[in-house]
């Protein structure tokens, strides 16, 4: 009996997804170059960049849902896989559609409610998630990268995992002089995350990354001072420290009846933290009764994204070609 309910007691408390994702399978991945969706492939105009630079997108937390007790959610959920193409792929991926050549990872993301339980099982999660995400990288650096240089994109727990990879593959390693730029929003981190990995304010600069968040006028000041408060923030209308930017500097937020509106907010810098004022477009009365602006880091800004990854990713090539 003893040893029956020990084995009914391992394999209830056996972690539900064991598997490191395999990446050799393209289903796996929700965007390889051989594999644009729709969106991805309508946003690229210009492929001049695909020969020297890639892109490596991770995107955001989806598994928010409070009634779902599951730490992180399997490779193959059919709902899930969706969510991240009509949603994730769709207005956030695109921003960097002409940036270079694309690859995005399906992976076992952990559930939000990672962050505000580290540790009680969270850290886990996150760690298990991001096992994933090293995998996934550790393939594409084998199988496709070839010496190009590589721009990381991703937002909130993307970013998370993009922190780590800086950390394990590029910061203070060879592979860091093709780091063109990495992209992420959405995360508190300080300016000096890293050992040899510059926190960039300038447009044009390469080899380091860019952060920010996003935040209606009136903050939620205990998230703003658990998260964001005296973290690293650059504007991301002007990619500098621009106390404030003009909305003619806005140059196109990409809504989701797949409009883009352009010259349609201000911003303020903050601490950490970036505030939009001004907010008028055609829906702008329910943007306004949000309580903050975290889901659209990358939309808000999507045209200014666009139009910024092409003029890093061309600076690299000038910086790196013979």
């Amino acid at each position: 009996m003893r040893k029956i309910f020990l084995a009914l007691f391992l394999l209830y408390f056996q972690p539900l997804y064991s598997q490191v994702t395999d990446y050799n399978v393209t289903k796996n991945w929700a965007v390889l170059p051989t594999k644009l969706t729709p969106n991805i492939r309508n946003s690229i105009k210009d492929s001049s960049l695909f020969k020297n630079v890639d892109v490596f997108y991770i995107y955001p937390t989806l598994l928010v849902d409070v009634q779902d007790k599951r730490w992180n959610i399997g490779i193959d959920d059919t709902a899930h896989r969706r969510e991240v193409l009509d949603y994730a792929i769709r207005f956030q991926a695109s921003a960097w559609a002409e940036a270079g050549r694309m690859y995005a990872p399906y992976y076992q993301q952990a559930h939000l409610r990672s962050y505000d339980s580290l540790e009680n099982g969270g850290r886990d999660a996150l760690l298990f998630a991001y096992a994933d995400i090293k995998a996934a990288f550790e393939y594409y650096l084998k199988n496709y990268n070839h010496g190009r240089g590589i721009i990381l994109a991703g937002h909130s727990q993307g970013s998370t995992h993009i922190d780590l990879l800086l950390k394990d593959f590029f910061d203070g390693k060879a592979l860091q002089k093709q780091l063109v730029v990495a992209y992420i929003p959405g995360i508190g981190i300080p300016s000096n995350e890293f050992n040899t990995i510059p926190f960039l304010i300038n447009a044009k600069e390469i080899g380091g990354f860019v952060t920010w968040n996003t935040f209606k006028k009136k903050l939620n000041q205990e998230k703003y001072e658990k998260w964001y408060f005296g973290k690293a923030v650059v504007n991301p209308i002007t990619w500098d420290l621009s106390p404030l930017s003009k909305k003619n500097q806005q140059k196109g937020f990409y809504y989701n009846n797949g409009k883009k509106y352009k010259h349609v907010f201000q911003t303020e810098l903050i601490s950490g933290g970036l505030v939009l004022t001004k907010l008028k477009f055609p829906f702008s009365l329910a943007a306004r009764k949000m309580n903050d602006f975290h889901i659209g880091d990358i939309n808000l800004f999507w045209e200014n994204i666009h139009q910024n990854a092409k003029l890093r990713g061309q600076e690299w090539v000038l910086k790196n070609t013979p």
